[in-house]
């Protein structure tokens, strides 16, 4: 492959290599130069440009990382189409992360050009989340590179990057009883186990409260299996100590076998995993009585996909496996427990209206206000303060369709790189007093004051609700609060995919609230839609 500066005639039919902001010309990095690029270089002043040229032997950026991810994807993986040397793979279902890492490292060392990342192996992914990417670093790679890495991929004879689907959907559950032990903290340890449970689509079928004596749990865990339970929990009344213990002793009188006992996790030593009646059987350790993650999630997650947790793979979780904590927990250290006080309104308006054939969406009128200045009265009509725009494409003309109103702008010179850096650009420009966001889109008009307050006020972190996101008939919406501890994701959010998949990674924070009508659904996206939204409005 070329690389070098030539005159802007020289670059016609080679790639830019960066992105070029002059005047009122935007040429994005990736772009292929034709006649017209290379004019409008000239027209702007620009002598020479950064280019790549492609030689013979050389694959594109974009087929090499297609190629690659196509090998890399078993069952339950989407490829998506491939857009500047980067090809993302998601999860077609709910399910268990399974990656193969050998190949994958295999992978990683055939040439610097060529990457692939994957989350870790056996995370719990939702539906629609990215899981992997691969990413050709340069503008093109050697055929002989590539076919090295689709070799190291083929090698492993299976697909190296696939979703294990929840299987298990009959859980029993068996708790034993001491003197002290209050029956608050057997139904709070239920209805947590129950949202554990909830994400891969299982629920408790059977319950049973026994003394904490080998032959009472013995006769308790053989009704529930005959109840057709699929898993067994035991949470004993007291930590089990030994393989001799009340609970070990209990499943081997069943017929059962001990197959592990502890794992190097902390909070989650104390976990045993056995098997009875053809069912796997957990120990659970006294920590999975807190939603906290511990250990017990680890485990417990993998055998409700059906796959096994052999003692191999129990021993080899220590590194890694001193937990933090998670994102519903109190930690006063950092921020104290307390109702939400002041929720900030982001507003992006930075986007080019690529879908309404050149007009920018946010200044067409309705009732004679530009599209962005109702999103705007609205979020100020709210309890919502202080409210920020983010302004990109034609930024004088959004600031311009606002003027008068108490906001503060902030512009986002890279808005053609996508969402992303709008949301990266609004949140490092929230005050440093804001427990929380609202992120609210210039083009849905019809999202009013009353909802916005409506999702602030479901926001209450002593009930470990931090995200906020408006339902209809189920289907999630915008806009969505977001409490600060999710900031730091929020920034690193990249490209147009937006924040979506972090309320699939932060289920046990999120906080549905259904609304009737169409509003949080409706952004206006084309021509079609306008009209639509403006006849319903305007009451045409």
């Amino acid at each position: 492959m070329k690389f070098g500066a030539v005159a802007p005639k020289a670059a016609i039919g080679a790639t830019a290599v960066h992105t070029i902001r002059q005047g009122a010309l935007v040429l994005k990095k990736g772009t292929l130069v034709g006649a017209a690029e290379a004019a409008a270089l000239e027209a702007a002043g620009i002598e020479e440009i950064v280019v790549a040229r492609l030689e013979p032997g050389d694959v594109g950026e974009d087929v090499a990382a297609a190629e690659i991810a196509a090998a890399t994807a078993g069952e339950g993986v989407h490829v998506d189409r491939a857009f500047t040397g980067r090809a993302n793979l998601f999860a077609r279902t709910a399910g268990i992360l399974v990656v193969d890492k050998q190949p994958i490292d295999r992978l990683n060392r055939v040439d610097e050009a060529i990457t692939v990342a994957t989350l870790p192996a056996y995370k719990p992914v939702v539906a629609g989340e990215m899981i992997a990417t691969v990413k050709i670093i340069p503008f093109a790679v050697g055929a002989a590179a590539r076919d090295a890495a689709l070799a190291a991929l083929k090698a492993a004879q299976r697909p190296v990057v696939r979703i294990a689907p929840y299987q298990v959907r009959k859980v029993g559950i068996v708790s034993t009883l001491l003197p002290g032990l209050s029956a608050k903290v057997i139904d709070k340890t239920l209805k947590i186990t129950a949202e554990r449970l909830a994400p891969a689509g299982a629920a408790i079928i059977a319950e049973r409260r026994v003394p904490h004596e080998t032959k009472a749990l013995a006769r308790a865990l053989e009704e529930v299996l005959r109840q057709g339970a699929e898993l067994l929990i035991v949470f004993g009344a007291s930590a089990i100590a030994d393989r001799r213990d009340v609970i070990p002793a209990a499943i081997e009188a069943i017929g059962g076998r001990v197959e592990h006992f502890g794992m190097p996790v902390d909070p989650g030593n104390l976990l045993l995993i056995g098997a009875a009646g053809g069912h796997a059987v957990l120990g659970a350790p006294g920590c999975a009585r807190s939603p906290k993650e511990n250990g017990f999630d680890w485990v417990l997650m993998r055998l409700l996909a059906g796959l096994p947790v052999p003692r191999a793979d129990i021993t080899g979780m220590g590194v890694g496996g001193l937990l933090m904590e998670i994102v519903t927990r109190p930690q006063p250290r950092e921020e104290p427990l307390h109702a939400v006080r002041s929720i900030a309104a982001l507003v992006l308006a930075a986007g080019r209206s690529s879908r309404m054939g050149g007009a920018n969406k946010l200044l067409a009128e309705i009732g004679g206000r530009p599209l962005v200045r109702i999103a705007v009265e609205e979020a100020l009509a709210s309890r919502a303060r202080p409210v920020i725009v983010v302004t990109g494409h034609q930024r004088e003309r959004v600031e311009a369709a606002l003027s008068g109103l108490p906001v503060d702008f902030v512009h986002n010179p890279y808005f053609a790189d996508g969402l992303g850096t709008s949301l990266k650009t609004g949140i490092a420009a929230l005050p440093a007093q804001a427990d929380g966001v609202i992120v609210c889109l210039g083009d849905m008009p019809q999202v009013d004051a009353a909802m916005i307050d409506r999702l602030i006020e479901a926001v209450d972190p002593a009930k470990g609700a931090l995200i906020a996101v408006p339902t209809i008939d189920g289907q999630r919406g915008n806009p969505v609060v977001w409490s600060r501890r999710f900031f730091p994701d929020l920034m690193a959010v990249e490209g147009d995919v937006g924040a979506r998949y972090l309320i699939g990674r932060y289920t046990e924070a999120v906080a549905e609230v259904p609304l009737s009508g169409k509003a949080a659904l409706t952004d206006v996206d084309t021509p079609e839609v306008l009209e639509a939204v403006k006849a319903e409005l305007e009451g045409t």
